[in-house]
């Protein structure tokens, strides 16, 4: 009988964060990488576009006619500036610190069993989270 890893819900962030911090740089945030490869929480891709523009309300404000494309890299760019001006190298992160400006609720935006199947998915690890 295996007996499943366990991993309290601190070190399973730390855990993913290291992972996903693999795969973003200085002009890719996590939330377009999660976009593009169709992983983690599907970044923007998790959203319809009118629920995006919900998301952005001060990118849209100003243009009215924005493509769905231009949302997304323009709300890529965003979350980008506020990881830099927060100090924080990934969006998720960067979103728990952001009170009236945040877009999504980061890392609390997903339960236990949620963070477990990330892990899975990204870590190649099954555990559980206590």
């Amino acid at each position: 009988m295996t007996v499943m890893k366990r991993l309290t819900r601190e070190k399973a962030i730390a855990a993913l964060r290291a992972k996903l911090l693999t795969l973003v740089d200085e002009d890719h945030s996590i939330c377009e990488v999660a976009t593009e490869r169709g992983i983690f929480c599907g970044g923007f891709a998790q959203w319809t576009f009118h629920e995006l523009k919900k998301q952005y309300p001060t990118i849209v404000r100003s243009r009215p006619r924005i493509t769905p494309q231009r949302l997304r890299d323009l709300a890529n760019r965003w979350q980008l500036a506020r990881s830099a001006v927060l100090d924080r190298e990934l969006a998720c992160d960067a979103q728990m610190c952001e009170g009236k400006l945040q877009t999504c609720k980061g890392w609390d935006a997903f339960d236990d069993q949620q963070l477990a199947h990330f892990h899975q998915d990204l870590c190649g690890e099954e555990v559980e989270i206590r």
